[in-house]
């Protein structure tokens, strides 16, 4: 599988390539929305902190969301993975999070994911990275190229990693 990585932003977001899909991972106490997950409401003009007023989908584990990016983005299709309480964030809750993506990704047919590793400040990198490889990479099935939105630390330690 190629791995390749980009920075977190609007600028990377805007150059991701060979993709169909981004995936973002939002907690139940993640207001306003960190990371990619805010870039992505920004750009969107609310739409995804207007879902979560709603209370149709929380950040719970185990919820999900599919927002069509209505080209605001060079993806289609935006994921939207709940986890729970993000202060509670541990290597296991994350394994688990990756893996419910990789498995809903994987259904859904997408062939190149862009995703950013939740866990930055409660984990540190290399358990981020394993993660990565040992829960969502194998329940990714059939996918061909995972593009991650990370630090230069966290992408210095991507298994696989081109480019």
């Amino acid at each position: 599988m190629n791995v390749t990585a980009y920075d977190v932003g609007l600028q990377g977001l805007d150059s991701l390539e060979g993709v169909d899909a981004l995936c973002l991972f939002v907690g139940e106490d993640d207001r306003p929305l960190p990371g990619s997950a805010g870039f992505v409401d920004w750009r969107l003009c609310g739409a995804l902190s207007r879902v979560l007023q709603s209370g149709f989908f929380v950040g719970a584990r185990g919820d999900s969301l599919l927002l069509p990016a209505d080209g605001r983005f060079p993806v289609p299709r935006i994921f939207v993975i709940g986890l729970g309480r993000r202060k509670g964030l541990d290597a296991s809750s994350l394994g688990e999070a990756l893996t419910n993506a990789g498995q809903i990704l994987a259904r859904a047919k997408v062939e190149g994911v862009a995703l950013e590793i939740p866990g930055i400040g409660a984990l540190d990198e290399a358990a981020r990275a394993s993660s990565l490889n040992d829960r969502f990479v194998p329940a990714f099935k059939g996918g061909r190229k995972v593009a991650v939105l990370a630090d230069k630390e966290l992408a210095r330690r991507l298994p696989g990693r081109k480019g």
